[in-house]
């Protein structure tokens, strides 16, 4: 936690207020509903430093071990930053979406699931707030493009249907991308 906390030391999420750490945190509290092994929750905790916090994966190896290591990895993407993020947006899910579809390691499912539906939690607060000009904060302004990837999760995930948090994601992928999932 300490680590997560200084890596991401002054970040904002997503054009808010809101500090940064907040979203790992909360999703390591979700995937604690989920497991109580201790290096899947730290992994969560870690998902987004090596993506978002320029912390490298092999530092992460070489402070938390292999298997932290290879979970924060199945998180994190190629951002691709000699390219503008809203140009790379559709090949990075794909290319995330695939390391979920060719995963048999539930942790990596669990993960998953902690930091999708912490992100969803925030999507339907604020979406219910600012309607469809909220899509306008994202590199990929259009909902139907979100609602396919959100979409892609619940399907690939459905391992964890018994879960809580799983039953929870699908339940808000579906009330925030209603009108889009059903064209």
């Amino acid at each position: 936690i300490a680590f997560a906390v200084k890596a991401h030391d002054g970040m904002r999420r997503k054009k808010s207020d809101a500090p940064y750490i907040l979203h790992p945190m909360e999703a390591a509290v979700i995937v604690g509903t989920m497991t109580d092994d201790q290096r899947v929750i730290s992994a969560a905790v870690l998902h987004d430093v090596v993506e978002d916090a320029g912390v490298s994966i092999d530092e992460i190896e070489a402070k938390f071990g292999k298997r932290v290591r290879d979970l924060v990895a199945s998180e994190t993407e190629d951002k691709r930053a000699d390219l503008p993020p809203a140009e790379t947006w559709r090949v990075r899910k794909e290319e995330s979406l695939q390391v979920l579809a060719s995963t048999d390691d539930t942790d990596v499912l669990i993960l998953w699931i902690g930091d999708k539906l912490a992100n969803m939690r925030s999507i339907y607060r604020d979406w219910k707030i600012e309607g469809d000009r909220f899509w306008q904060r994202f590199n990929q302004k259009d909902p139907k493009q979100q609602a396919w990837y959100y979409q892609s999760i619940v399907e690939l995930t459905k391992k964890l249907a018994h879960t809580s948090a799983w039953i929870e994601y699908k339940t808000l992928t579906g009330i925030v991308f209603e009108k889009e999932l059903k064209k």
